[in-house]
């Protein structure tokens, strides 16, 4: 019996764990194919493409992310092949059954839950006696004359991690393990009841065993993994796993990346001071699901979370400059309204995590926040995701503009394009950082960009026009006025713009051949600082002028720019001297070792009257 296990990943570079844990369990016993495809791929591909299979079973693992598109394929596959089994699976269609039945009649199954044993035992009687009344955690269909009824199956206990195959030993997954985001579970289910997440209906942790899931990351970075990010959903909840896990994979890294879903304000101490010391850079990321930093809203949901703690955390593992963090937000939860979101943004913002992900609530099904969604008067999508669209507390008018906020976030903060010049916008010139995010965001939206695309240059020249309008502070509600105002009268544009310059030109890995703002320095007092930068490097630094470079390779590979202020003392100490003024020299030349250029910035600041005069003869 020919089966094929496939899904619609969100992209190319993810694998699916589930489609891999099925196959490794059953995949002696039957002829069994891997198919994965995307949601951005057209339908008649991926049917053309089973169809060339020939299959007698196909299963679709189901999530949020796909079961449209998966609905869709669906559909065009049962008119092309009538007699094949459907079989469905994952967290999306785990709960409900009855409506999927209903609104997909193409499908046959159900997998509910775990799927290793569950899909083994289905698949045993497709082949054989059809004795589907024996096979738990299953829905199907059961035929009454010319009527069917669906039969939901009682669920089948968890499995013994212990007993499951691995899920990481397929030959043909090595030839792409390098370009693929390779994901790896060392425990199921977790520890925490929070009513707008599905894990929280599971109750417990169990663990596989540690000797085997050593030998399975072993044997994947020596296959050529480069990022593997773990799926337990609390990766830290034992201290001495943890511990023992992170020891491991420091001393056998080998470059490989390793991604892990943390919740902070638990991590021990001497795991912290452990990871501080021993952690090479770059090598761990973690994701922290904040969420909330409103105490009625993390009651309301049964979400436990210390704050201080979590500071805590975050501020030391920041310190490090070991690993990267990456901090999660949801808006809508209950009893949070728009003016407690904007407390809770500022709250995580103010640990300035390397990114910063603002997500909106989606009402998952089986989740208890979805069961009391009267409670809250919540309104939402019909159809995954399911997404929140308004409450008792934040009416749609508010989701859309703390969307606003998301998008500007993740162009600006989260891409880390102007790290410096926003650093400055939010704690010098705007009253907290969601406003500078939320105004910015509402320009963008009067002026239609949301509508078109922008390459690196547009950030930046956006920017620079958003704070060019501070000047007409009418725009908006009295409020909006008022803030517009403020930050008009904080604003100083020589240094706003002496940053964007700097964290412009620290986005090339060559020298760019254009800028966003007119070049001012005319021809002869450009090539008089090249001349002097030849002439008298040390000036600039020791390290400067130990790289002996001529005035052909300084036209070829520098660039320079005057700046009315002391620039490396605002970025040392955040004093703005205007009495200093600074020759900027970003250099584009490959260091040793390097395979490509990375800039490279220098700095020349002397007194103001002097800067004008010291080129000329």
């Amino acid at each position: 019996m020919k089966v094929v296990l496939t899904t619609l990943n969100a992209k190319f570079i993810h694998t699916s764990l589930a489609l891999r844990c099925l196959k490794a369990y059953s995949g002696e016993r039957f002829d069994m194919d891997i198919a994965e495809y995307t949601i951005k791929d057209p339908a008649m591909n991926i049917v053309s493409d089973i169809f060339s299979r020939n299959p007698d079973v196909v299963g679709f693992s189901c999530y949020i992310w796909n079961i449209e598109e998966t609905i869709n394929v669906i559909n065009m596959l049962r008119k092309i092949m009538p007699e094949v089994k459907i079989v469905l699976g994952g967290p999306e269609v785990s709960y409900d059954m009855n409506y999927w039945m209903d609104r997909v009649s193409e499908v046959d199954f159900i997998v509910i839950g775990e799927g290793e044993e569950t899909f083994d035992q289905l698949l045993t009687e497709i082949e054989g006696d059809g004795k589907y009344h024996m096979v738990f955690g299953i829905a199907y269909r059961k035929q009454r004359g010319e009527e069917s009824e669906v039969v939901i199956m009682p669920p089948r206990p968890k499995l013994n991690l212990a007993e499951l195959p691995s899920p990481h030993r397929f030959k043909e997954d090595i030839p792409n393990l390098g370009s693929r985001v390779v994901y790896f579970e060392t425990s199921r289910g977790c520890p925490f009841s929070c009513q707008f997440c599905l894990s929280s209906i599971e109750v417990g942790v169990r663990y596989f065993d540690i000797e085997r899931t050593k030998a399975d990351i072993l044997y994947l970075i020596d296959s050529g993994a480069k990022l593997i990010k773990f799926v337990d959903r609390t990766f830290n909840i034992k201290r001495d796993y943890a511990l023992e896990m992170f020891q491991f994979l420091i001393e056998n890294h080998q470059g490989c990346v390793f991604q892990f879903e943390i919740t902070a304000d638990i991590m021990r101490p001497e795991v912290l001071d452990y990871l501080a010391e021993h952690a090479p850079p770059g090598v761990f990321r973690f994701e922290i699901g904040v969420q909330s930093t409103n105490d009625p809203t993390n009651e309301a949901v049964q979400r436990r979370q210390n704050w201080s703690k979590l500071v805590r955390t975050v501020t030391k593992v920041k310190d490090s400059r070991k690993i990267d963090q990456h901090l999660d937000l949801i808006a809508g939860l209950p009893l949070e309204n728009y003016d407690t979101f904007r407390g809770t943004f500022n709250d995580v913002f103010e640990l300035r995590p390397e990114e910063l992900q603002l997500g909106f609530l989606k009402m998952l099904r089986g989740t208890g926040l979805r069961l009391d969604a009267a409670k809250w008067g919540y309104i939402y999508m019909d159809r995954a995701p399911y997404e929140m669209l308004g409450n008792d507390l934040m009416p749609f008018g508010d989701i859309v503009r703390i969307k606003r906020v998301e998008d500007v976030l993740e162009k600006y903060w989260n891409a880390h394009r102007m790290d410096h010049t926003l650093l400055y916008l939010v704690e010098r010139v705007f009253d907290s950082p969601f406003d500078f995010f939320q105004l910015f965001g509402d320009y963008w939206e009067r002026r239609g960009w949301q509508k078109i695309g922008h390459q690196l240059e547009d950030l930046f020249s956006r920017l620079w026009a958003f704070l060019g309008s501070l000047a007409n502070a009418s725009a908006g509600s009295e409020l909006q006025a008022s803030m517009l105002a403020d930050a008009r009268d904080r604003l100083d544009t020589d240094v706003v713009l002496g940053l964007m310059k700097y964290d412009f030109f620290l986005n090339h890995n060559y020298k760019p051949r254009k800028t966003w703002w007119e070049f001012t320095m005319d021809k002869s007092e450009w090539s008089g600082w090249m001349r002097r930068l030849v002439e008298r490097p040390a000036d600039v630094s020791p390290e400067f002028a130990a790289l002996g470079l001529s005035e052909k390779e300084l036209h070829k590979h520098a660039v320079i720019e005057k700046l009315p202020y002391d620039l490396a003392a605002f970025l040392a100490s955040g004093e703005i001297d205007k009495s200093r003024h600074t020759l900027l020299v970003m250099l584009y030349a490959l260091d040793a070792g390097s395979t490509k250029p990375t800039p490279r910035p220098f700095m020349l600041t002397m007194e103001a009257s002097r800067m004008s005069e010291v080129v000329t003869k």
